[in-house]
């Protein structure tokens, strides 16, 4: 067959993939609703990215409302809380990462060093659980846990914190928010490390021994080394998303008293763009969220593919 720089020519592709497409074609037809679901919900939405420039009115339609460029951006910027949101965003998501995102990787390690069988799936279920809680129990909860009565608040109060509700002060919303989180998702996170751990070779781990290594350093030189891919992976997923606070958690845990240190971008886009019906503002606030995400993840894969040659793309 004739190759152009050791590739298959388009016509040989296009033949290629029609005989794989009627070899798989149960497989393909099963991912017909996945295809579905993405373009409906995910793909679809973005035309209404254009009221961010428009001033949108339902009556006149995304095509019908006038066009007013830049308008609602500059709003945004010159607002006087747009530092204090991006500032809080910000200090979140960075917390969030250096605290909840290390988190699985160092449970996943320690599930993996169980040897008793029954025991590590016992604890893999119970860190698996929170995460099917509702997040409006979760929430419930830990209203209640911290309230000046609640059990966290009494547990606290034997190392000198006040018996006060703690959600009611600024200063102990963050250490709230990132401890919930990680009780909550921790478990679930890790499973993607439990399986890039069995990717593992056990023979490294017996190298390592014969050359003296202790288990400290197997895991720095061996375990580290081997799931590091996968680490770099979802790092580069995570930065994507960094300034994605989700609004549903910080609306349902701060008051008049935290809003100072805990309303984000995400949650300022609700309040906008639900309550007060600003339709094009708030779109123009998430649009503006959704572009600092995406430069995040092209400088954080550039980086990655050109230190270590682990890149999405």
């Amino acid at each position: 067959m004739k190759k152009t720089n050791n590739k298959f020519s388009f016509r040989e592709q296009g033949t290629l993939l029609k005989k794989d497409l009627y070899a798989n074609r149960e497989v393909y037809f099963l991912l017909i609703p996945v295809v579905v679901f993405y373009i409906i919900f995910c793909y679809m939405p973005m035309y209404g990215a254009l009221i961010a420039f428009k001033d949108y009115a339902p009556k006149l339609g995304v095509t019908g409302s006038p066009w007013v460029g830049f308008k609602h951006f500059e709003m945004f910027f010159n607002s006087p809380s747009f530092l204090t949101i991006l500032w809080n965003t910000v200090r979140i998501s960075l917390y969030s990462l250096l605290v909840e995102f290390p988190a699985p990787i160092i449970l996943a390690m320690l599930i993996n060093e169980l040897r008793n069988a029954r025991f590590a799936k016992v604890v893999q279920t119970a860190t698996y659980l929170p995460h099917f809680i509702s997040l409006i129990v979760v929430c419930g909860m830990i209203k209640d846990f911290t309230r000046d009565t609640g059990i966290i608040t009494q547990l606290l109060s034997l190392f000198g914190v006040p018996e006060v509700s703690l959600l009611g002060y600024p200063q102990y919303f963050l250490p709230i928010y990132i401890g919930s989180n990680i009780w909550q998702d921790v478990g679930w996170s890790s499973i993607i490390y439990l399986a890039a751990l069995t990717g593992v070779d056990p023979q490294l781990y017996e190298a390592a021994k014969i050359d003296g290594a202790n288990k400290w350093q197997q895991t720095i030189h061996v375990t580290l080394v081997g799931i590091m891919p996968t680490i770099i992976t979802m790092l580069i997923l995570r930065m994507g998303s960094i300034l994605s606070v989700g609004y549903e958690k910080i609306i349902l845990l701060y008051n008049d008293a935290t809003l100072e240190v805990a309303d984000v971008i995400s949650s300022y886009v609700y309040r906008k763009g639900i309550l007060e019906q600003s339709w094009s503002f708030s779109t123009a606030v998430n649009l503006f969220n959704s572009v600092v995400n995406l430069v995040f993840l092209l400088i954080t894969n550039k980086i990655s593919s050109k230190v270590n040659e682990t890149s999405l793309w």
